[in-house]
């Protein structure tokens, strides 16, 4: 009787053995699982500024996006030409390690769309921006407005740039700025090339990349109604705020949540894309 019975220690080692695997394989699949929802999130992000400004303005977003882990780049571009701007955000993409999400707001929309064509962009953010087609240029979209759409007060040109009147800046282009916020604006504005304006677009990047909008519904400076058809046609997925065109400054938190928004979803997309493709 004393032979035959075992150690309960001994008896039972197998069963915890078992049990011990079972623990490392479902914790390897959890990892797994981690990393490769870790690796589906593009964290490089670039920001470029429109017309009129330069890219201080997107400090709040920007503290929002680092905050939330991301790595931002802030391209200066001089909006001086297309062609130039384009050179500048294709340097700042490419320094980055690995896949990004090119972001531009106004004017900006018009150099992320020829810039975005960069093998490194993984999906573009048009924040209140011209979503161009080949072709087509800020001035060829603006200069024929819809009757009864609202017209930026633009001085006429001084040695080739454009500027703001000052005294109408605020309520065209920020209108829910604060006040000073606004009238230092309209103060540091940032002389805007025609040449710039004029830049026409050689390949939409919007027609091979995931694209997602934030549509301004108070704007004063970019119609609605002419962000709504440019949206549509770049198949983007839009988002709507009742905000001005200076949405980045007065809205940072929803500008901040539609970028994260395409950089969790930029690489899935591109590759359900890649996926019915093939299928087609």
């Amino acid at each position: 009787m004393k032979n035959n019975a075992m150690p309960i220690s001994v008896r039972t080692r197998p069963i915890y053995g078992v049990l011990a695997i079972i623990t490392i394989m479902l914790g390897i699949g959890d990892n797994t699982m981690a990393q490769t929802k870790s690796t589906a999130i593009v964290k490089n992000i670039v920001l470029v500024h429109g017309g009129l400004v330069d890219g201080s303005g997107w400090e709040a977003v920007y503290n929002v996006l680092k905050k939330d882990g991301y790595t931002v780049t802030v391209v200066q571009n001089p909006t001086i030409s297309l062609a130039d701007d384009v050179a500048f955000t294709k340097r700042a993409i490419a320094v980055q390690n690995g896949p990004v999400i090119l972001v531009g707001h106004s004017y900006g929309g018009a150099v992320i769309t020829e810039a975005g064509n960069d093998p490194k962009v993984a999906g573009l953010v048009y924040i209140a921006a011209f979503a161009l087609d080949k072709g087509e240029s800020v001035a060829s979209l603006i200069k024929d407005p819809p009757p009864g759409a609202p017209v930026p007060p633009i001085l006429p040109p001084v040695d080739g740039f454009l500027l703001l009147d000052k005294g109408k800046f605020p309520a065209s282009f920020a209108g829910d700025v604060s006040p000073e916020k606004a009238e230092f604006m309209a103060d540091s504005q940032v002389p805007w090339g025609v040449d710039a304006l004029g830049g026409t677009i050689s390949e939409a990047a919007w027609k091979a990349k995931p694209t997602w909008y934030l549509l301004t519904s108070e704007d004063r400076m970019l119609p609605p109604g002419a962000q709504r058809l440019m949206s549509k046609r770049a198949g983007a997925t839009v988002v709507e705020v009742k905000s001005s065109h200076a949405v980045y400054v007065s809205h940072p938190q929803a500008v901040a949540h539609i970028i994260e928004q395409a950089a969790r979803g930029a690489l899935v997309a591109a590759k359900e894309g890649a996926t019915s493709a093939a299928a087609d």
